[in-house]
């Protein structure tokens, strides 16, 4: 049974399987406003913690707001700055591992001596640690992701130019006179992109499972404003009476973040690329 799962996890099916349910996610997020009719923030308290009815299909919560509409306000925030993160990472590890591997020298050492001083620290800590410098809030919890994200990207990329470097087409461009910038621009960066973007398929679910913790903490995104994290943390207080209310986020982030591993597998295995 174990077997035949994996083998699934690692076939075309899984890859598009995965591709379907993530782009149905992203289309949700972006037309949250269209698709529902009720407002994430308005309270009304006539209707709160309601049963699901054909008004509110997922009932309401403990301030009378539409738990649907929320989720899918929600979805915007963990799966929007999620992307960005990763879009972020990967364009300052591309360039800083490039960079890296193909200058060398002191360069080199001092880059990736930087790497490994910043994943010394489990990640969480570190982003608690930025955080509580710059003050609760969306855009430091960016700020800080982005901070910690990057290293893992660089050592990839670091690692694939030390070998492509060496290749005769590198060495045809320099004889050509083709400064180093364009070097790594115009020939390194193009054949590291795809063995990068899939790993990043598995960073994006862990960027979401932090998003939601430092939310859960009350250090991302503030209320009212919906997000799957925040919304597990609200629920906290009506988790015997109405247990749903955490349930219906967390099963959400659940979801999402394996299914972006799986993805990340299937690619993997596809394309032969180690995991970090």
């Amino acid at each position: 049974m174990i077997n035949k799962w994996r083998a699934v996890c690692k076939g075309q099916r899984a890859i598009q399987i995965c591709s379907v349910i993530i782009l149905l996610f992203f289309m949700v997020a972006l037309l949250a406003p269209w698709i529902t009719p009720h407002d994430p923030v308005k309270v009304n308290l006539l209707q709160k913690l309601a049963s699901p009815s054909l008004e509110h299909w997922l009932g309401t919560d403990h301030l009378g707001r539409d738990n649907l509409t929320r989720l899918m306000y929600g979805a915007r925030v963990s799966l929007g700055f999620a992307t960005l993160i990763f879009l972020s990472s990967l364009l300052i590890g591309v360039i800083m591992g490039s960079i890296s591997g193909y200058l060398g020298g002191w360069v080199d050492s001092l880059l990736m001596r930087l790497c490994e001083g910043i994943m010394a620290f489990p990640n969480l800590v570190l982003v608690l640690g930025i955080v509580g410098i710059f003050g609760p809030g969306l855009m430091q919890v960016l700020l800080a992701l982005m901070m910690v994200q990057w290293v893992y990207y660089a050592r990839i990329c670091r690692n694939m130019v030390v070998s492509l470097k060496e290749r005769n087409f590198i060495a045809a461009a320099r004889i050509s006179g083709s400064s180093s910038w364009t070097i790594i621009r115009r020939h390194i960066i193009p054949n590291v992109q795809r063995p990068i973007v899939v790993m990043g398929t598995l960073e994006m679910g862990w960027a979401i499972m932090d998003i939601s913790a430092l939310s859960f903490l009350g250090l991302g995104i503030q209320p009212p404003n919906a997000e799957w994290g925040a919304m597990i943390h609200e629920g906290t207080g009506y988790i015997r009476s109405h247990p749903e209310l955490m349930i219906y986020p967390g099963a959400l982030i659940l979801l999402v973040v394996i299914t972006f591993n799986i993805l990340g597998e299937a690619l993997s295995e596809r394309y032969g690329i180690a995991k970090r």
